[in-house]
């Protein structure tokens, strides 16, 4: 019964969205409804997103594979035991060494709290996360979309959106990111998140590879 409930709920959202954005009906009529990206909560999947901002898929991948493997999965123990020289022959770069131990030390001295995320909404929430160093509204907003399955969140500032839209014959230009994040915010509540799932889709689509 979860299962059917889920996909209608999913069919639902895309529909109103086809009906409300020609880019959208556009991207679904050759992609499908996407997949929601489901990920473990915690510091592993925080530490994840922090990993793999600003890289490639295939160079994500790879740091992320030895990342983990090094880590025990993304431990906070093991990353704040970790050397900067250990992280660094991973592939990290040292701004994001500094991110992943400053949010391990966070976590392990119990100044941040995941867990207090689930009584806050989408904005008290992402306004905690963006308090932890390096953690800016993006990563917040993706962390919350992924990680906690929030429903109705835009990433602002996702240049990979905007060239998904424009791919789909959208009409905003790179220099009106910021035009089109208002745009989106107003056009696609309350289905912000199931948007940006479909445009990061028809990314993957154009280049013949599965979603992320």
């Amino acid at each position: 019964m979860a299962d059917t409930s889920e996909r209608s709920r999913l069919e639902q959202s895309c529909a109103q969205l086809a009906e409300r954005c020609p880019v959208i009906a556009d991207i679904l009529s050759r992609t499908g409804p996407p997949s929601w990206r489901a990920r473990p909560a915690g510091y592993p999947g925080l530490a994840r997103i922090v990993i793999e901002q600003q890289l490639s898929v295939a160079s994500a991948n790879a740091i992320l594979k030895r990342a983990r493997g090094a880590t025990g999965g993304l431990r906070p123990a093991r990353v704040a035991l970790a050397t900067e020289d250990d992280l660094r022959s991973l592939g990290l770069s040292r701004p994001k060494i500094r991110y992943l131990k400053a949010l391990a030390d966070d976590v392990l001295s119990r100044r941040f709290r995941f867990s207090t995320l689930a009584g806050l909404s989408d904005q008290e929430a992402a306004d905690e996360l963006t308090k932890l160093l390096g953690i800016g509204p993006w990563t917040a907003a993706v962390y919350l979309l992924f990680c906690e399955g929030r429903q109705d969140l835009w990433p602002r500032a996702d240049v990979a959106l905007l060239a998904a839209h424009q791919m789909a014959g959208g009409s905003f230009e790179r220099s009106e990111l910021a035009a089109f994040d208002d745009w989106a915010d107003a056009t696609y509540a309350p289905y912000r998140g199931m948007a940006a799932h479909i445009l990061w889709g028809q990314i993957a689509y154009a280049r013949g590879r599965a979603p992320l």
